[in-house]
């Protein structure tokens, strides 16, 4: 807050959906198919915050919309990512939470909020795609700001969506115990973690979210953390930075089941009992960014050596100097869509 008496030479602009008539109408109509630029703004300049709502009758409409971004003219998107995901819970599911980049507020978190800066040089372009077999009411703010001139070695912002459903786990019929699958041995084989981010040239990673569905059915202890997080830095064959388990990573500690929002890691969604069914954790390197000159590969184990063969999906921020990698194709929407169980967290 030091900051804020500065006096600065910009100026602050919105875009929204706001009825140019001046009635009540301040959304977009988005057919099933459709896509639609809601933003197309010349620069150079820096979103400052976005905010957005929507209404559609399909369920699971989170996973069926997705939210792109362009910078500079690119041609290949540097966000590409299923709406409710990009604004930090997975599983199409959308509640009350707070961190310092990202939010949704109430009513029952259908308020989604952005915060993290993503500046452009000369043009910033936002679209929306909807997927879903339904109409989308689609309100929103763009809040931007522009410059005389942007700031030299200003990055780009990226967000890149993943899933792996289900990871490639082992049978735990030739273990002795319910201990010894989860927790014992060692992992050989880094190549079968978890994949959150792979990127190409010179940036800095700033956090995910991951959500992770619990397939294993059992009365026995059914914690399916303890996968450690491996960070590969600028080519690296083996990881440079290297974690402890998922709990660890995500800042919590002893296999939470605690719901727990702060300013940069947070449990959106614990699980059920012994760890059942839907679980979001964030982590946000707001002030301990991961530093890259030429790439960067986010892994993490999934469950203790990759036994646990459990759904995960994440999004993973950064800003990097453009070029970006391009990212892999988006899955298709059948593919995005949640797991459903009797027993489902709604």
């Amino acid at each position: 807050m030091k900051d804020l008496p500065i006096i600065r030479n910009f100026k602050r602009r919105r875009i929204s959906s706001h009825d140019p008539t001046h009635g009540n109408k301040d959304f977009l109509v988005i057919k099933r198919d459709e896509k639609r630029v809601i933003a197309d703004i010349g620069g150079p300049g820096c979103i400052v915050h976005i905010w957005c709502t929507m209404d559609c009758s399909s369920r699971y409409y989170l996973r069926k919309v997705v939210l792109r971004a362009y910078w500079d003219g690119e041609k290949s998107p540097s966000i590409e990512v299923p709406i409710g995901d990009f604004f930090g819970i997975g599983h199409a599911i959308c509640k009350n939470f707070v961190s310092m980049p990202l939010s949704m507020s109430p009513e029952n978190g259908r308020g989604f909020n952005c915060y993290f800066p993503m500046p452009f040089e000369e043009r910033a372009i936002l679209e929306i795609e909807n997927e879903a077999k339904s109409t989308l009411l689609f309100y929103f703010y763009i809040d931007f700001e522009l410059y005389d001139k942007l700031q030299e070695n200003m990055g780009r912002f990226h967000a890149w969506w993943n899933r792996e459903n289900p990871c490639e786990g082992v049978s735990d019929e030739h273990f002795s115990n319910n201990v010894s699958f989860l927790l014992q041995g060692k992992n050989t084989d880094f190549s079968k973690n978890y994949l959150i981010l792979e990127a190409e040239g010179k940036g800095h990673y700033v956090g995910c979210n991951i959500n992770i569905h619990n397939l294993r059915e059992t009365s026995e202890h059914n914690w399916p953390g303890e996968g450690d997080d491996m960070i590969y830095i600028d080519g690296s064959e083996q990881p440079i930075i290297y974690g402890t388990g998922t709990e660890d990573y995500f800042n919590s500690a002893y296999c939470p089941t605690q719901e727990y929002n702060s300013l940069y890691h947070g449990i959106t969604l614990p699980g059920g009992k012994n760890w059942s069914g839907k679980i979001s954790y964030y982590r946000f390197h707001i002030l301990d960014p991961i530093y890259f000159e030429k790439s960067i590969k986010v892994t993490i184990e999934h469950g203790h050596a990759n036994r646990l063969a459990n759904d995960y999906s994440s999004t993973a921020y950064w800003y990097q100097i453009e070029p970006h990698k391009k990212f892999k194709l988006l899955l298709p929407v059948n593919d995005r869509l949640p797991r459903k169980l009797p027993k489902e967290i709604v």
